[in-house]
């Protein structure tokens, strides 16, 4: 890592946020945690990234050398101690005593200037040093940036993959009707309990949704095209109250509907027919729910990660 002289000029414990006591891992830390916010392939829109990721660079690189760090610790005290003496100068002793005090100061000025120059002298044959011999330090640290910019960008492609395969996929989805008057506290005998109990007999059950809005009317989610085939075919429901089930999605294209016993002969009415759009939406809802779930726990443990790694 090349270290201009522009270095003279910055506040390499500023750029960093931290103190001048900061140990070297203090130094390192604080230039990880400033780096990934402005790595320059993270900020592609910011023109400056590319500039304050070099500056913070440079800091790194001076401040983690121990001759270096010195070196530049001393121009900024004397750069530090002349403001201070500017600054402390009185303007009425100035007008009252301005020959002698002029003698005076360009004496002062011309050691201080002796000695600014003897100590940027020192300063920049370490960032010489440090140009010929490389950083270790800064390009362990800059390799580490890059490996972790590369696994969040892995981390994000597959998480992304993983959510386009499971919205790919069409689960069995099966309609259910009953005969239930809207004042019927029992729903016509049909609780969520009694349809879990007769519909798993045939498969898992993945959801499970009862209307809300509409009475005897509910939707099922199987795991498997087959266990929703089996409960089309063979399900009545209850002797006093039967089921009348229907597709309404994930329906295996060369095994057509049954009719059931019950029904009197009559085909089953197409999905179009059957499907109550406020039903599926609830269904959808609900599975969206739960992806949302899914997704803040993970964004939740990458966040504990993030903090564990910074300290």
């Amino acid at each position: 890592m090349a270290v201009g002289k522009e270095v003279l000029e910055l506040d390499l414990y500023g750029l960093l946020g931290i103190s001048e006591r900061a140990t070297e891992k203090e130094v390192k830390t604080a230039f990880r945690q400033k780096a990934l916010t402005c790595h320059p392939d993270k900020n592609p829109d910011n023109p400056r990234a590319a500039e304050i990721f070099h500056q913070l660079s440079q800091a790194l690189a001076v401040l983690t050398d121990g001759a270096a760090r010195a070196a530049y610790d001393k121009v900024r005290k004397a750069k530090k101690q002349a403001a201070e003496r500017t600054q402390k100068l009185d303007e009425r002793r100035k007008k009252v005593k301005l020959d002698l005090e002029a003698r005076e100061r360009e004496a002062q000025a011309h050691e201080s200037e002796e000695e600014e120059i003897g100590i940027t002298r020192s300063l920049e044959q370490e960032i010489i040093r440090l140009r010929e011999e490389g950083s270790r330090q800064l390009e362990e640290q800059q390799r580490l940036i890059r490996e972790q910019i590369r696994l969040e960008r892995e981390q994000h492609i597959h998480g992304k993959q993983e959510r386009n395969g499971t919205e790919g996929k069409v689960t069995p989805k099966l309609k259910l009707k009953w005969k239930c008057g809207k004042e019927d506290e029992t729903r016509g005998g049909y609780s969520e309990d009694v349809l879990l109990r007769i519909l798993r007999k045939y498969g898992d059950v993945l959801n499970l949704v009862i209307s809300s809005r509409r009475t005897g009317s509910a939707v099922v989610e199987f795991a498997t095209a087959k266990a929703a085939e089996m409960a089309v075919k063979n399900e009545v429901g209850l002797t006093n109250n039967p089921l009348k089930i229907s597709w309404l999605e994930g329906q295996p294209q060369n095994h057509p509907s049954t009719v059931l016993p019950n029904s009197a002969a009559q085909p089953r009415t197409s999905q179009a027919s059957v499907v109550s759009e406020r039903d599926y939406e609830s269904l959808v809802m609900m599975r969206l729910r739960q992806a949302a779930e899914r997704q803040q726990l993970i964004e939740q443990l990458k966040r504990e990660e993030e903090e564990e790694s910074r300290t």
